[in-house]
């Protein structure tokens, strides 16, 4: 690993940045944790760092954005495309210190995995690997994911959750075996449970629920240090790609109104550029905290977790009240997964308390105590496909007869159902809208 920054030329085709990409064999090994901390150290030392996320993941981003202080963007050959991931990585390339990329379940887990990432943009991986509970198995693994795959750039190993000294040796002394010893053993993080981030059901918890997230941050950071985790890791050469064409300027003059607290933070922020650049005004409201809704011409109620908040949901009448005007006007308005939950009848929590939402939709939502539903599918619309992806624990009983199901990449059985009544269009699918602008456009417009 290099010790230096190279700066790249920002009028040229190729831009240089430091750059690793960090996979592991599962989910729960610590990725976003060691991504968090290497971001926040070399922040702190003064760097410019862009952070990037595998997939659509709307949690992980959120600790990641605080731990850089830059927003961080979502990479996805499928959704987000890939002529608009190398355009997004180079213009970061022009710009930053250091680029890291978080990857997405295990190393090769999905189509495209976080594998296939890094080799399609040369992208060197560090495995992390959670070695609480082995020893020498730990090089046996390690030896398994390189050779599965051998064309893949392999920058090292990094061992997560080491018990003691003596688990360490284990762990290097494991590493010296010839069929890995040529690969580096980049640093061995200690078990701590004050740097743990916490965790619920889809994720980990959002950052501004947790107090002392900054200081758990700063903790990791130390930890990385002392792990020998800090220095920067080589340069990567990030091609331009094609320029984008300006989206069609179809929602000039309008003005959309976006849940976004607590229970409604599901929000990919490329989805509200595009909103932006197609000319309209974004208004951010709390369905939590007002009172009422922002005068607006059409509304967006994201997802995010109102079985965690439906009893204050249930308990805002005015705002309740509010909506309800404005879908009697005859307005637009797009809700995705939570933000169909918040318009049906009823919402039930896992406990089994039940309580009573806007109504503007039949149905009752019903979170389970487990299963539930993901994975990336097309959105068939009226006005247009778009591409999507689905993440939620709940179910939803007495709905309306769909218009369309989601269409899956590689299964034949129907995708998540998608409603329509009197300008609400309703779904489970989070939508990706650069995936199809217009459609975006005409389902607000």
């Amino acid at each position: 690993m290099s010790t230096a920054s190279a700066k790249p030329n920002t009028k040229a085709k190729k831009a240089l940045c430091p750059a690793l990409f960090f996979c592991a064999p599962a989910s729960g090994q610590g990725k976003t944790t060691i991504t968090a901390g290497i971001a926040r150290y070399h922040r702190q030392q003064g760097r410019d760092v862009r952070v990037f996320k595998t997939g659509p993941d709307y949690l992980d981003p959120l600790i990641l954005e605080q731990a850089s202080g830059q927003p961080v963007t979502q990479l996805d050959l499928w959704m987000v495309g890939e002529e608009a991931c190398k355009r997004i990585l180079y213009e970061a390339a022009c710009e930053a210190d250091l680029i890291l990329i978080e990857g997405v379940m295990g190393m090769f887990d999905g189509a495209p995995s976080g594998a296939d990432m890094a080799q399609f943009f040369g992208i060197p991986i560090a495995i992390i690997i959670h070695a609480g509970s082995m020893a020498q198995t730990f090089a046996a693994l390690v030896q398994g994911l390189v050779k599965f795959r051998p064309e893949l750039k392999i920058a090292g190993v990094i061992a997560n959750a080491v018990g003691s000294t003596r688990h360490e040796d284990l762990i290097r002394e494991s590493m010296l075996k010839p069929s890995v010893a040529d690969l580096p053993l980049l640093g061995c993080l200690r078990r701590n449970a004050d740097i743990a981030l916490p965790e619920r059901h889809l994720g980990l918890v959002q950052p501004g629920e947790v107090i002392d997230m900054d200081a758990r941050l700063d903790a990791v950071a130390v930890a990385i240090e002392q792990a020998s985790l800090h220095t920067l890791p080589e340069p990567v050469e990030f091609m331009q790609g094609q320029t984008p064409t300006t989206p069609p300027p179809l929602l000039k003059g309008l003005d959309i109104a976006i849940a976004r607290d607590e229970a409604f933070s599901f929000i990919y922020a490329a989805n509200v550029k595009l909103l932006e650049d197609m000319g309209a005004k974004c208004l951010f409201f709390s369905p939590l905290h007002d009172e009422h809704l922002p005068f607006c011409d059409a509304l967006w109620l994201p997802g995010g977790y109102p079985e965690l908040h439906h009893k204050k949901l249930a308990e805002n009448f005015s705002m309740q009240e509010s909506i309800a005007k404005f879908h009697a006007r005859g307005k637009k308005i797009l809700a995705e997964c939570g933000g169909m939950l918040y318009l049906m009848e009823n919402l039930t929590d896992v406990s089994g308390q039940r309580e009573a939402l806007l109504g503007l939709l039949p149905g009752d939502g019903i979170m389970r105590e487990r299963g539930g539903c993901q994975g990336m599918q097309y959105a068939p619309m009226p006005e247009g496909e778009l591409r999507a992806h689905a993440h939620h624990r709940t179910c939803c009983e007495g709905t309306l007869e769909p218009i369309a199901h989601g269409r899956r990449l590689r299964h034949p059985a129907p995708g998540e159902p998608i409603y329509r009544e009197n300008g609400i269009t309703a779904s489970y699918l989070h939508l990706y809208f650069a995936s199809n602008p217009e459609a975006t456009a005409a389902l607000f417009s």
